[in-house]
């Protein structure tokens, strides 16, 4: 008998202080990332799958992003956890008290 399935780990990288795009509430949110790991016998062997996402601490909502947008963030927000670090120049995200509706 082999026993066989699949485990996921949840990492949260970073809080970062963004304007929600669900909400419009500028707010901390959550850069996580989520690994799927194939298992054999309850073990963890290899991952599969990797995905990042971005979570609004205010409403809830979360964002997909790419692994190119996350490393971005960290960069840009000094990939330290309490997300202290220079302003995000991505569009799509703006520092609170910018108006991005505004030119």
């Amino acid at each position: 008998m082999i026993i066989f399935g699949t485990k996921g780990y949840l990492y949260q990288l970073a809080i970062l202080t963004l304007v929600c795009g669900w909400c419009g509430n500028p707010a901390a949110h959550t850069l996580r990332k989520r690994v799927s790991k194939f298992t054999l016998f309850f073990v963890p062997l290899f991952p599969y799958s990797t995905k990042y996402a971005t979570q609004c601490t205010f409403c809830g909502g979360e964002q997909q992003i790419t692994k190119e947008q996350a490393d971005q963030l960290l960069a840009q927000h000094g990939a330290g956890p309490d997300g202290a670090g220079q302003p995000p120049q991505q569009p799509g995200f703006t520092q609170p008290g910018q108006n991005p509706y505004q030119r």
